[in-house]
């Protein structure tokens, strides 16, 4: 169970849990690929992003869109498809444009009349201004990849939202879709955490690697956690 009321603060991943970025990678690789492949399974392109991501991810730090132009010639190399300079950059420009749940917007009005909010997300900084004024909110923290020079699962993450919310761990609640980059190392640095399980009733893990992890409260999307937070 969880106290709601001990905490001040919310920290949220962004691409999975408050943007539909599977929804988004689909359409993306679609503009990419369906010229040139016949293969049109959509779970099985989900997962090689996972395993394309974290691939692009590993080693030393590199922007998101050179990580995000890196899975598009991955995906070239894999279904045959000259994919060029200006494809994979249209493809890592995509997430701007990658849509919120249809819950998002309105949760986050009601979370913020009672909680700090703040985003801790494996993106760039320009990226993530484009997905920030979709959702509409102003966060009192944001967290990127490009400001730490690390992506999450590391730490960087929260250490930094720590530090700029200027609050204990027991004070900071964090929410997010994926337990391998966000609800295992969350809880292993002594967060609470909420899952936001928005592959509830659905086979695998989708664009996320798999990972297992034991958060605090699970719930199959942000209106419930609102509820749940009596906001």
């Amino acid at each position: 169970m969880i106290d709601f009321d001990r905490f001040e603060a919310l920290t949220f991943d962004c691409y999975g849990t408050l943007i539909d970025w599977e929804s988004g990678i689909l359409q993306a690789l679609e503009s990419l690929l369906d010229s040139h492949s016949d293969d049109l399974d959509q779970d099985r392109r989900l997962v090689q992003f996972a395993k394309f991501e974290a691939a692009a991810e590993a080693g030393l730090f590199r922007s998101y869109r050179a990580v995000l132009e890196e899975v598009a010639c991955m995906f070239g190399h894999e279904y045959s498809v000259n994919v060029d300079e200006e494809a994979a950059a249209e493809f890592a420009e995509s997430v701007g444009s990658w849509p919120p749940f249809t819950d998002s917007v309105e949760a986050l009005e009601l979370l913020s009349a009672r909680y700090r909010l703040a985003i801790v997300s494996n993106v760039d900084d320009d990226l993530f201004s484009a997905s920030a004024a979709q959702l509409g909110v102003s966060f009192d923290e944001v967290v990127t990849a490009q400001q730490v020079g690390s992506y999450k699962p590391n730490r960087a993450h929260f250490d930094e939202v720590l530090r700029r919310l200027d609050l204990p761990r027991d004070k900071v609640l964090h929410c997010a879709q994926s337990l391998y980059h966000d609800v295992g190392p969350a809880s292993a640095l002594g967060f609470q955490c909420v899952w936001i399980n928005r592959r509830a009733g659905k086979i695998g893990t989708g664009a996320t690697p798999s990972a297992e992890a034991e958060p605090d409260l699970e719930v199959p999307d942000l209106g419930s956690l609102a509820r749940a937070a009596g906001s």
